[in-house]
């Protein structure tokens, strides 16, 4: 079994519903089972700042899928809750997002899945729900995730309820 860390983030719809039900799903992928999930935070639009803010979590399970496979399964859960991904929109609207973030102390390179995440270091909407759950978890190249959310800017992201 390997320990991987997903993020996860929605702002079309009902995005709490939505995210909430996403981390209860990541327990019925193939040979995966969830071990631990943050509070839901309210966040405000990164990148494309002209869309409605986020809901964001992070989650970790436990799965015995390659890191490719358990992707490919993420990508299909995604589909489910009805996303579309459109090459030519970047940083747009969602109805979920799910980011493999790390995979174990695994460093992968892959066409189409690099782990850890290339930005999960600067992104205080992930940082912020990891850090509640794994403060001292490592990021590979960057240190501790309580070091690495000190050096975000963090306002504006709540939990929620």
């Amino acid at each position: 079994m390997t320990l991987a860390w997903i993020g996860l983030g929605a702002n079309l719809g009902d995005a709490a519903a939505t995210v909430g039900a996403a981390i209860a799903a990541l327990d019925g992928l193939p040979g995966t089972r969830l071990r631990q999930a943050s509070r839901l935070y309210a966040t405000p639009a990164w990148g494309n700042e002209d869309q409605p803010p986020f809901v964001n979590a992070v989650a970790s399970v436990e799965t015995t899928l390659p890191a490719d496979e358990l992707l490919q399964a993420m990508l299909a859960l995604e589909r489910g809750f009805g996303r579309v991904r459109d090459p030519a929109v970047h940083w747009g609207p969602r109805a979920l997002d799910l980011d493999l973030l790390l995979y174990g102390a695994q460093v992968l390179d892959h066409p189409g899945l690099q782990v850890p995440h290339p930005y999960m270091h600067e992104r205080a909407f992930v940082l912020v729900p990891l850090a509640e759950i794994a403060p001292d978890l490592a990021i590979p190249g960057h240190g501790r995730v309580q070091d690495a959310v000190m050096r975000v800017d963090a306002c504006g992201i709540a939990p929620i309820g």
